[in-house]
């Protein structure tokens, strides 16, 4: 009834004000924030074998709605890999993109950034996102500089051969952030393709649409398919940005060719 009465936009003004403080703030939209929303599913088999990066958790802002996975991937992005310092001659693939880094990552002004995704359609017409599918991607070898592949993996049968065709289009040199949900109980990743039921795959996997539930093998997964794999973690250097303490950003590169 009260939200009949109050009109949206107020009711969200209020929200604002109610949840503000200055224990975070989001590097998106710059929302000072005593604490986080609630976002993820909290799932049996998620707590099970200790998922990271999904499960129910205070992990979203209340203003624009970014999550600790989205703002994980941007601070890497910007302070690691020095990749909006160097925007302007670099060639940039998202894939499955999220909408604040999306926004963030248009307006930085590189060479080239190319957003896509299986399910264009469900994006706003304004997102720029083209009809992609990761296991044919239509461009030449060694294309891109940078690849941000962030939680789409574990939604692929055939996740083997998604790597290798985000390694074709990487340049040797280039670097790539390949997140996924991982569990950190478990040293091989958990998987079977005779799942195949909505309902049965969030039992099992953790969401209606994952087909998996990476292990500790997933990085020798990465390096089958010819990355270079290392794991970083830089949670402890943004405590004011709401980051997953325990979730670790998988960088890959595409080894140079000996000259």
């Amino acid at each position: 009834m009260l939200g009949r009465m109050i009109p949206q936009p107020v009711l969200w003004q209020m929200q604002l004000a109610l949840h503000a403080g200055s224990r975070f703030v989001c590097p998106f939209c710059g929302y000072h924030a005593r604490d986080l929303k609630p976002f993820g599913l909290g799932l049996p088999v998620l707590k099970e074998k200790a998922v990271v990066g999904s499960g129910l958790r205070r992990a979203g802002c209340y203003k624009c709605g970014s999550t600790d996975r989205e703002r994980l991937v941007y601070v890497f992005i910007r302070d690691r890999l020095g990749a909006i310092r160097d925007a302007g001659r670099l060639r940039v693939l998202h894939i499955a993109p999220e909408p604040n880094l999306s926004r963030v990552l248009h307006e930085t002004g590189f060479a080239e950034y190319v957003c896509g995704d299986l399910d264009a359609a469900g994006y706003a017409a304004d997102a720029q996102v083209r009809a992609m599918n990761v296991l044919e991607l239509a461009f030449e070898d060694d294309y891109f500089d940078l690849l941000i592949c962030n939680h789409v993996l574990e939604h692929i049968i055939d996740d083997a051969a998604a790597m290798r065709s985000l390694y074709r289009v990487l340049k040797p040199g280039g670097h790539g952030i390949l997140q996924v949900p991982i569990s950190a109980n478990s040293d091989e990743t958990y998987e079977d393709p005779s799942i195949t039921d909505p309902q049965q795959r969030e039992l099992h996997f953790g969401q209606s649409d994952h087909v998996r539930i990476y292990g500790r093998d997933y990085c020798r997964r990465l390096e089958a398919a010819g990355f270079s794999v290392q794991t970083v973690n830089v949670s402890a250097a943004y405590p004011l940005m709401g980051l997953n303490p325990a979730e670790d950003i998988f960088a890959v590169e595409k080894p140079r060719r000996p000259r």
